[in-house]
């Protein structure tokens, strides 16, 4: 073949195709665990079921009296924290430790993703179901009498992202460290205990002296208090914020560095 002499390619040939950008696998494995989760029964259930009853639960009942002019306005930023932490932190881990034990994870490891794709992944997927969580939620506290600031919304925002961001990887930390039979059994234990002395739904002076000094460096109670000085009273709770972005960043870490795909 002479230089500058094109090649024509058989009738019905295609040109090889160029791999996939991690940007792309990245938003696919997304679509792929929001869509998974999204169609779990039992997920909704962690996901849209149990943050409701919360609400109405905290609505009805004098947990909250004195702390606010209405007890919805009170629940409802615990609860979206708690949405958070239900999605990312305790379906994260479960749905991720049921995937080591069945082989998904070791077919996972021979792609392109890698660890740091399979994170990122599951953060887009979390963020979707988050999306879908706080508005179920903030209908029915619309209903319930809950009318936030247009301040408090916009602030409320990158929280519950910060939030899901911190609690996913500490999800993927706990499933893809331990065994896998044993990530259900630590994941909904820590979403029992978080969730009723993590200071995520209730404030701090509304728990047990002991622990009261305690859940403000725990990524629930930074995210619990942090949403109710923001939808509260419109305000950047900036120590929550860093404890936050401080969980986000070692749990991301040590789950990129000692995470095991089987």
């Amino acid at each position: 073949m002479s230089a500058g002499q094109t090649v024509s390619l058989p009738l019905g040939a295609r040109t090889p195709s160029a791999p996939a950008s991690l940007g792309h696998r990245i938003l696919q494995q997304g679509r792929y665990e929001a869509l998974t989760m999204l169609r779990n029964g039992e997920q909704l259930i962690l996901a849209i079921v149990l943050p409701l009853m919360a609400l109405i639960a905290l609505a009805v009942l004098p947990l909250l009296d004195g702390l606010s002019s209405s007890r919805v306005n009170i629940a409802t930023p615990g609860v979206l924290a708690l949405c958070a932490m239900s999605t990312a932190f305790t379906g994260q881990g479960i749905a991720t430790g049921f995937d080591r034990r069945y082989g998904v994870l070791r077919f996972l490891s021979t792609t392109p993703l890698g660890k740091g794709g399979l994170i990122a992944g599951k953060v887009l997927a979390v963020l979707a179901v988050l999306a879908v969580q706080v508005a179920v939620v903030s209908v029915v506290a619309a209903l319930l009498g809950w009318r936030p600031s247009a301040t408090g919304v916009l602030l409320a925002v990158p929280l519950l992202i910060l939030g899901a961001v911190a609690f996913t990887s500490l999800g993927l930390l706990v499933a893809g460290t331990v065994r896998p039979e044993a990530t259900l059994a630590i994941t909904n234990l820590l979403w029992i205990l978080l969730g009723a002395l993590g200071g995520i739904v209730l404030p701090p002076d509304r728990l047990p002296v002991v622990v009261q000094d305690v859940v403000h460096f725990l990524p629930s109670g930074a995210l619990g208090q942090a949403m109710r000085d923001a939808l509260v009273g419109g305000q950047l709770n900036v120590f929550a914020v860093v404890i936050l972005l401080g969980w986000s960043i070692l749990a991301s870490a040590a789950a990129t560095r000692w995470f095991k795909w089987s």
